[in-house]
């Protein structure tokens, strides 16, 4: 019995691979990406980060990833969790957030 890992097709794809995602994902893996900002509240937090689009098709819109019946997380990078409250603003490289959690979701700004 072989613990070789299976082959996968094709270059691994950065971005699938910074949100976590194999290489051989049958929705992301293998296609063109493109990261939008977007800005999520909860009931005690907005958190600002990046989500992972496909360039254009199914999935190319933030509806989309936030519609899909599948998916019960929307994964961010680049994050930015501020407290509703008031409170120190925290900073992470990739958070992911149930759905079920989201009030709103809004395009935000570019930073820098």
């Amino acid at each position: 019995m072989s613990t070789d890992p299976a082959p996968t097709a094709g270059p691994p794809d950065p971005d699938a691979q910074a949100i976590g995602l194999p290489d051989d994902d049958p929705d992301m893996g293998g296609m063109e990406h493109r990261r939008e900002r977007i800005a999520v509240e909860t009931e005690r937090h907005r958190i600002t980060g990046l989500v992972t689009l496909a360039r254009d098709g199914y999935r190319s819109r933030v509806s989309d990833v936030l519609n899909a019946p599948e998916r019960d997380f929307l994964t961010l990078t680049e994050v930015t969790v501020e407290p509703l409250a008031g409170g120190p603003v925290e900073l992470y490289p990739y958070l992911t957030l149930a759905r079920r959690h989201i009030v709103f979701a809004v395009a935000a700004p570019e930073t820098g």
